[in-house]
């Protein structure tokens, strides 16, 4: 079976937020931001998973736009974590630049579908 590229970068994303979640809970007593992040990181991979379960094309098209939304809202809390103080530069650019490479994947699914709907 044919290995699909966006559901293998959101699973490895959300491990990267997983650990980030421990690194932040376990050396920075950070629980209200982290958690945030935690929870909208691991959302991604969730939804794009599910949209490859999907039972129409129209659920296929509503969990790529959730996961599109949750990988935006991703990159806010990295933004603010690492403005805080609570993520270095470094920390938050690996993230940042896998979370950009995802947007960019989905928004790129999302426009191919919607010209094939035309």
């Amino acid at each position: 079976m044919k290995e699909n590229i966006i559901q293998v970068k959101t699973f490895n994303f959300a491990l990267k937020i997983v650990n980030t979640y421990k690194y932040l809970t376990e050396t920075k007593h950070d629980f209200i931001l982290s958690k945030q992040m935690l929870r909208s990181g691991t959302s991604v991979g969730a939804n794009v998973e599910e949209s490859s379960g999907s039972q129409s094309k129209n659920d296929f098209i509503s969990k790529l736009a959730i996961a599109y939304k949750e990988a935006r809202e991703t990159s806010y809390w990295i933004k603010l974590l690492n403005s805080s103080k609570y993520l270095t530069v470094e920390q938050s650019s690996i993230l940042l630049s896998d979370i950009d490479e995802i947007l960019r994947i989905i928004g790129k699914i999302q426009i191919t579908i919607k010209n094939k709907s035309c």
